[in-house]
């Protein structure tokens, strides 16, 4: 073997170096590419040379497999090297140092391809490399000729830049099945991800087979639904097992997270002994954050944990452990004598120190059975535990206070790493340029940084959406903990990605778009005395179709190439149509013709700074908001009622009136309670014509968008006055009892 490693460096050295950019169209991107004249050619005699150690047995013997299916023909494995025999040679060797434990020498001649690396996890990502230098097509069943493949000659040496490469995957709020989850596990490894980061309890679903207690999927696995319907799923241990051990043969861990001491709404429901306050409780169907949590004054909650835990153990060789530790409201902590008492005795000054306390007893349990404890990165407050490893999501301050304390830290901040997010928040080159160390923590505190994660939450993307979301983006977030920082371009790795969505494609992955494939603006222009709407392209290789009646554009529809006019009340639909998929996203604006329509009026209560949309012009300018409170159309009051006078200009005649909000409750915004309406000709002397009042419950979780409308017998005026009378904070059943509450108006319509 070690002749074998001096010819290999040899052949390194021998090879000129073309480009470190030069397309080879691998994501994650190497560390090192380098180029030599000639190709490599397969053919059915070529061979496999492989030593015989299980996992790189397996992970050759996987890539053969493919090779079957794609050509149809079975390479041949030889134990020893036979003269004029074209080799895929693939070994382990210690004099590989340099690979360190997940890296790789690949060399491609016009003679054969030999694999080098340290450990089995090396040989297998070299073969994932391998696979991306094939066809597209490969490891599908589509037939290739295996002569026609042909891959230039090359020397790659890799390593991964970070050691937690990984995926967040909620199963709580959405149940995934088994397969849907093996496949995701493929997806990861394929793009050199080793860190399956599964989310298993929840609020909204308790998800793991628990023997102990099995009420907690009994009863905590299923929720209903407004319809009545019953919905959830669980794993049961053989599952985990079998999820596991699949994870394990493509360099994966699954690092499991059970949820404590908040997010247990569904465990409570199953044992509501656990609780502060005794309950009953059901397992939640609504999504956000919720008062009830485990009893930090109970010990019979950490002989749950504890028993719970013991079992999770046996399922789960990972060395971490994650506890979530996040969004746990200290409400019943604070009102509950046991817990009172707990911090009595334990000399805690507050509920945040009782949440290290609980952190602590459950990290000493697990430090107890060689396991490490990962909580998000509430677990600082009131003291870290001391060995636990951070994951940082609020931001980079997490980690980076975790990192100086001398704590391993995990970046997943939302800003760059939350994948339920729209392309609107974050989009593939956000993703792109993110650096998960953070800029200020000192250069002998950058091993705390271990990588990061892609979190995928499920409160709006049941199991056929993931793709969607997770993709391209894991692409970029894949490159962004495999590859070096230096010489990165997102113009480079863009044009790699128009390649490798074939590979996705052919993989059946249903990935969804670089950033908002369609800007679609539309404005009131003065001059024009017409709305003009403007679409933009958000990434290349789109062409967009429109209809201005509310029907939905397709390829028979106008072809956009210039702005809209558009001069009465419409509703403009863009679609982009993605060449030779057949996928097409859709955008709309409603634009509405009033005869306030650009007209000037003044506010007595300030909107907030957060929230301008149109600022100044915005009640007038005709565009309606959508069903998202983000989208830049709705004009934001924190607190506020809404008083409003538009100056109609010149008298005329009218006898309706309408304003249109909003209402997100889980957000803190609501429809106001009542909306009032005033005419004048002088803006002194005022008359009410009407009043109308809300019909939509505020305990409605449903996002809804309405028109609160007051008719009145035709009226000659010059001025309309709008009262609108809001919640002014949230009421004693929603989790942020107390807190200020919105009111979002979009525009005031007059007819």
């Amino acid at each position: 073997m070690k002749t074998f490693i001096i010819m290999f460096y040899c052949t390194l050295l021998s090879l000129s170096v073309v480009s470190q950019n030069a397309e080879t169209n691998i994501i994650p991107q190497p560390q090192q590419v380098k180029y030599g004249p000639g190709s490599f050619r397969f053919d059915q005699s070529v061979r496999v040379l492989c030593e015989t150690a299980p996992g790189v047995l397996y992970s050759a013997r996987m890539f053969t497999d493919m090779m079957k299916i794609s050509t149809g023909v079975e390479l041949q494995f030889d134990s020893v090297r036979r003269k004029n025999t074209q080799y895929i040679s693939i070994f382990r060797d210690d004099s590989a140092k340099w690979c360190g434990p997940e890296g790789y020498h690949l060399v491609i001649s016009g003679n054969g391809i030999e694999i080098v690396a340290l450990t089995e996890a090396g040989i297998f990502y070299a073969l994932q490399t391998l696979r991306q230098l094939m066809p597209p097509e490969f490891s599908q069943n589509k037939k290739i000729d295996i002569a026609t493949i042909e891959i230039p000659c090359m020397t790659i040496s890799d390593k991964p830049r970070f050691t937690w490469r990984g995926m967040n995957f909620d199963c709580g709020r959405h149940f995934m099945e088994v397969d849907f989850i093996k496949r995701y596990i493929d997806l990861l490894a394929f793009h050199k991800m080793n860190v399956l980061h599964w989310h298993l309890t929840e609020d909204q679903g308790w998800r793991i087979e628990i023997k102990k207690y099995p009420k907690l999927t009994k009863v905590g696995a299923w929720r209903k639904e407004d319809d009545g319907s019953m919905y959830g799923g669980f794993y049961t241990q053989d599952q985990i097992r079998e999820v596991v051990a699949y994870a394990a043969e493509r360099y994966i861990t699954v690092v499991p997270e059970i949820e404590m001491p908040g997010h247990v709404v569904a465990a409570l429901a199953s044992y509501p002994q656990l609780s502060c306050a005794g309950g009953p409780f059901e397992v939640e169907k609504r999504w956000g954050v919720f008062n009830d949590i485990y009893c930090a004054g109970n010990d019979s909650v950490f002989i749950f944990l504890q028993d719970v835990l013991t079992e999770v153990m046996d399922l789960f060789p990972s060395k971490y452990i994650h506890i979530g530790g996040d969004e746990a409201p200290k409400v019943r902590w604070e009102a509950c004598p046991k817990c009172q008492e707990r911090m009595k005795s334990e000399n805690l000054k507050s509920e945040e120190e009782l949440q290290s306390y609980f952190i602590r007893r459950i990290e000493k349990f697990l430090n107890a059975n060689n396991r490490q404890l990962i909580g998000w990165d509430e677990i600082l407050e009131g003291g870290l535990a001391p060995s636990a490893t951070v994951q940082s999501w609020r931001g980079m301050e997490g980690g980076l206070e975790a990192a100086s304390q001398g704590h391993d830290a995990i970046m997943s901040p939302t800003s760059h790493c939350y994948f339920d997010y729209s392309t609107t928040n974050i989009n593939l080159e956000q993703v792109y340029s993110f650096e998960p160390i953070p800029a200020d923590l000192p250069a002998d505190k950058h091993h705390h940084i271990l990588g990061s994660e892609a979190c995928m939450w499920t409160e709006v993307a049941p199991q056929a959406l993931i793709d969607s979301r997770m993709f391209p983006r894991l692409c970029a977030l894949s490159e962004v903990v495999w590859s070096s920082p230096q010489g990165r371009s997102f113009t480079e790795f863009q044009k790699r990605m128009q390649f490798h969505y074939k590979r996705l494609n052919n993989l059946g992955v249903q990935y969804g778009y670089e950033r908002d494939p369609i800007k679609l603006t539309t404005r009131f222009d003065k001059n024009k005395n017409a709305f003009v709407a403007v679409v933009e392209h958000g990434q290349p290789n789109l062409t967009m179709y429109y209809t201005t009646d509310g029907s939905e554009p397709g390829v028979n529809s106008a072809k956009y190439s210039e702005p809209v006019i558009i001069n009465t009340s419409a509703e403009i639909k863009v679609a982009a149509i993605r060449p030779g998929s057949g996928k097409t996203a859709v955008e709309s604006r409603k634009v509405c013709w009033h005869k306030a329509l650009g007209k000037e009026y003044t506010i007595t209560y300030p909107y907030h700074k957060k929230y301008i949309a149109g600022g100044d012009s915005n009640m007038t300018d005709g565009l309606r908001g959508t069903n998202s409170y983000r989208d830049n159309l709705w004009q934001g009051y924190e607190g506020l009622d809404f008083e409003a006078i538009v100056n109609l200009g010149d008298k005329m005649k009218i006898s309706k009136v309408s304003i249109g909000t909003l209402q997100s409750s889980l957000a803190w915004i609501y429809h106001p309670l009542k909306l009032e309406v005033f005419v004048s000709t002088d803006a002194a002397d005022w008359k009410k014509v009407g009043e109308v009042e809300n019909k939509i419950s505020q305990t409605d979780a449903a996002t809804s968008v309405q028109d609160l409308t007051v008719c009145f017998k035709s009226q000659k005026v010059k001025f309309v006055k709008v009262y609108c009378s809001a919640m002014h904070q949230n009421p004693d059943w929603h989790p942020g009892a107390g807190g200020k509450a919105w009111l979002f108006i979009d525009e005031i319509i007059v007819e």
